[in-house]
């Protein structure tokens, strides 16, 4: 993207008008214009419209012949969907976005919303675990709801059998918060299709997938990053050794927010994940009031959370004084510092001794392009 580089980048503004909004969800929509990239060409570019002006030269430069941004037919549709569905675009940068979500490192830029979005401007605590959970597990679930409740503090899950679907259950009455890993109108599992619909009610269903998308597996781990990133702390009722809540416990570790397990018998494989975070130096919970002591102490004044840009950089050489050859030899360096394992993008401009500057739109290419694949935190792998 050496041509548009700009010699600072843009702050980021939320939309103003339907057109703004539109053309918002027209850029993320595009092929292989994910979360990092949609940040980094609104960076470049100061505007979606003018973002989706340049994309098409932009893939060009990245050796994608005929690239047309998504289709303004498929927007339309996703929009009638969301009509149809009763949800509402919540864009970062809005006061209804919740300023938690929007410190992590990989926040949605949008989140389409069913329900009453109140409740995300307000202090919230996951709640997550198995889904096979246990007669004790549900009931601890259930009473750490109620107890999180009673003190005015929202709980969030990820609406799956088990401890989710306990903890949504409890806290339907105080606040509760489910985030789903399709659309917000494609409810998994189904069995709690009508539990969907009581926090559609009385509650809130958020996703930042389009509308109508069906849940595969890939999504699930892509919808916990935001179950942390809603909350002040992750309390993991039940978990195996191997599961979905310890990934959201990760994800929870690397924002910065607090964990907390629940103990459980050391024979009872459920048991496992949770007594290794409580070795690992995770808070134990024996009821509620362990989990709000552990609560970070909140602000007496409100702080807006800086929105994603693209980091400041120095300006990239003119485009007349970088040949294809010179573009290409840059990508070729980039990708034989990469491999399978994940490395911090600060870490590869370092090893390459090369100006962030002109690192940065060389990224994009090599993204656009299908041959590197952004993760949370910073951190980039070849794509597989």
């Amino acid at each position: 993207m050496t041509e548009t580089q700009q010699s600072s980048p843009h702050p980021l503004t939320p939309p103003t008008s339907e057109d703004d909004r539109f053309a918002w969800l027209r850029l993320l929509r595009s092929y292989r214009v994910g979360n990092s990239t949609f940040f980094r060409l609104m960076a470049e570019h100061g505007s979606a419209q003018r973002a989706l002006a340049a994309l098409p030269s932009v893939a060009r430069n990245a050796g994608l012949e005929r690239y047309a941004p998504c289709p303004e037919a498929q927007i339309e549709a996703e929009l009638a969907a969301a009509r149809a569905a009763g949800a509402a675009l919540i864009c970062i940068g809005e006061p209804r976005y919740p300023a938690d979500l929007a410190r992590i490192s990989d926040a949605p830029p949008m989140l389409w919303a069913v329900g009453d979005a109140a409740l995300l401007a307000r202090r919230a605590v996951a709640l997550v675990g198995a889904r096979n959970a246990s007669s004790l597990g549900t009931r601890m679930a259930r009473a750490l709801a109620r107890e999180l409740g009673a003190e005015g503090i929202v709980v969030a899950s990820g609406l799956a059998r088990g401890v989710d679907a306990a903890a949504h259950l409890a806290a339907l009455e105080t606040g509760t918060v489910a985030v789903l890993a399709g659309g917000v109108d494609v409810i998994y599992p189904p069995e709690n299709a009508g539990l969907a619909a009581d926090i559609a009610k009385r509650g809130l269903l958020i996703s930042e997938q389009p509308m109508g998308t069906a849940p595969q597996a890939r999504h699930f781990p892509r919808r916990n990053r935001i179950i942390s990133g809603l909350a002040q702390a992750v309390v993991v009722v039940e978990a195996a050794a191997r599961s979905g809540s310890l990934i959201t416990a990760r994800d929870a570790l690397d924002q910065g927010r607090e964990v907390l397990a629940v103990p459980g018998h050391p024979f009872d494989a459920r048991a496992a994940g949770c007594n290794m975070l409580i070795r690992d130096g995770a808070t134990l919970v024996r009821g509620g009031r362990d989990v709000i002591a552990a609560l970070p102490q909140q602000e007496t004044t409100a702080e807006q959370p800086e929105l994603p840009v693209a980091p400041p950089a120095p300006p990239a050489p003119p485009p007349d004084k970088r040949s294809l050859r010179e573009t290409a030899r840059l990508h070729q360096q980039i990708l034989s510092r990469l491999g399978p394992s994940p490395l911090g993008e600060d870490q590869l401009i370092r090893d390459l001794s090369i100006p962030p500057g002109q690192v940065g739109p060389a990224l994009v290419d090599l993204e656009l392009e299908g041959k590197i694949t952004r993760q949370a935190g910073g951190l980039l792998s070849l794509r597989q």
